[in-house]
């Protein structure tokens, strides 16, 4: 499991080591896998052009003495301060010892450099990057250079992974103690690039309770449902998919597809699609409806392709098992009937559709996922999975458990239908006893990992192959 821990938590955790520690040697640590991640992306220290983009916070200070460590590895190191006056005096002072200087004209330092470390901001910055840095960071951009940031890249927003202003997108960065929301939220994890984690002592200062975590696949594997030797597919959970219309009974199939391969014993189409349902997947069984006469079933999944069908929403709504409510059902959705229920729910919005539900621009949610997910869950009482380039898994606040981010995906997925397979998988897993919130985590989880086969030699795929390659995703979970 990764983990993420706010500003605040970082900040406080900090504190207590360097209680610890002589002055400055939490500052070495930081320097010292700085600087060793530098050397591996140059391969040949020695010779190489190296400029350090100075701010006026311990982040300039890491990046100056980690420049430091490279020069005495024979590194031609350049500093530039974005504000003199201010500059960390030690690690100013060590980097002229180790034979660095500060550059007469960055510009000019800049075009030419093989490396430029980003240490103009830390995880205390707020609202991008001042004036006077953005010549500077966009000269950096525009030159030939590997762009390392120190710790966060300079301009994005450490704890909601907002982008607010102008910021300096970076190849890789090397961040220190624990990772920060944003660097695997969107849309400042674009900014990030490969982030390596480096270790400073800060683990045993951390609370058990991060702000986000993003499942690996060992703890994926300890969540999907095996069957015992007693299973038979009622024990092992029936999910019902109240799906698709005559405009549109591509999404019952698709619903039905995921569900099929979600771990449950069997799945309950209720629907005007079912001979659709049955030609493409004769396993499932079908009733016209409405839900309540349909048998019973552990889960429900509503709304993928449903049309204006409101009664078939709230009937789903009123029954005592978890349900996950998708496309349409989430335009005719009763914000009141879903924070009355007791068993859970999960909503799983898209960027337009959370934008609907909150009263906001699609653009607002895109900008702020974090924020809008926990809003989203808070207003609804409900888990919430916002999908997009980081699909989010928030539960309602009463749960008291982290965000969950996917670190799993492919921008392929974007495609037609994609959604109604993540649905019916979703939905699957919580009719086989999964709770909303890893049910929500695992089928987002598995659906990229899914997407990731389907589009391995980089082609174009359908939702479809999405689903036919969800088994590969369950073997290779397992395998590891």
């Amino acid at each position: 499991m990764r983990t993420a821990y706010s500003v605040e938590t970082v900040r406080h955790a900090e504190a207590q080591l360097m209680a610890r520690l002589p002055e400055g040697a939490l500052m070495q640590r930081a320097a010292a896998g700085l600087a060793a991640a530098c050397a591996g992306l140059l391969g040949r220290v020695y010779g190489a052009r190296v400029v350090l983009l100075v701010g006026s916070g311990d982040n300039g200070g890491d990046a100056l003495y980690a420049g430091a460590r490279l020069a005495r590895r024979g590194a031609g190191v350049v500093a530039v301060p974005l504000a003199r006056d201010r500059v960390h005096r030690g690690g100013l002072a060590a980097l002229l010892a180790a034979g660095g200087r500060i550059a007469d004209d960055p510009f000019e330092v800049l075009a030419s450099a093989d490396l430029v470390l980003d240490g103009i901001t830390g995880i205390g910055g707020h609202g991008g990057l001042r004036a006077e840095a953005v010549p500077v960071a966009r000269a950096a951009r525009g030159s030939n250079a590997v762009i390392v940031a120190v710790d966060l890249p300079s301009g994005v927003e450490a704890d909601t992974g907002q982008v607010p202003g102008e910021a300096l997108r970076a190849d890789a960065t090397v961040t220190f103690g624990t990772y920060k929301p944003g660097l695997l939220v969107d849309p400042a994890k674009e900014y990030a690039g490969t982030v390596r984690l480096v270790g400073i002592g800060l683990e045993d200062h951390l609370p058990s309770l991060p702000e986000l975590e993003a499942l690996q696949h060992a703890d994926l594997a300890g969540l999907l449902p095996v069957p015992a030797a007693e299973s038979d597919k009622y024990r092992r959970g029936v999910v019902g998919v109240v799906a698709g219309s005559a405009r549109y009974p591509g999404a019952a199939v698709l619903s039905v597809a995921g569900a099929l391969r979600g771990g449950s014993g069997a799945v309950r189409y209720v629907g005007p699609a079912a001979d659709a349902v049955v030609a493409r997947f004769p396993e499932t069984l079908v009733h016209a409806g409405p839900p309540g006469k349909a048998g019973r079933v552990q889960g429900w999944v509503v709304g993928p392709g449903l049309g204006d069908n409101a009664d078939a929403v709230r009937e789903v709504l009123a029954s005592d098992v978890p349900v996950l409510v998708d496309a349409d059902g989430l335009r005719l959705l009763d914000a009141a009937a879903v924070r009355d229920r007791q068993a859970p729910t999960l909503l799983t919005p898209h960027a337009g559709e959370a934008a609907a539900l909150l009263g906001v621009a699609r653009e607002a949610v895109e900008a702020a996922r974090l924020d809008s997910v926990r809003e989203l869950a808070a207003r609804f009482g409900a888990t919430v999975l916002l999908k997009g380039s980081t699909t989010l898994v928030a539960p309602p606040a009463r749960e008291r458990a982290p965000v969950r981010v996917n670190p799993m995906g492919t921008p392929w997925l974007a495609t037609a239908g994609s959604g109604d397979v993540l649905s019916g998988l979703a939905g699957s897993l919580l009719a086989a006893g999964l709770d909303a919130r890893d049910a929500g985590s695992a089928a987002a989880y598995l659906h990229g990992l899914a997407g990731r086969h389907a589009a391995a030699r980089g082609v174009p795929i359908t939702a479809m192959q999405v689903a036919a390659a969800l088994p590969a995703a369950w073997r290779d979970v397992h395998a590891d």
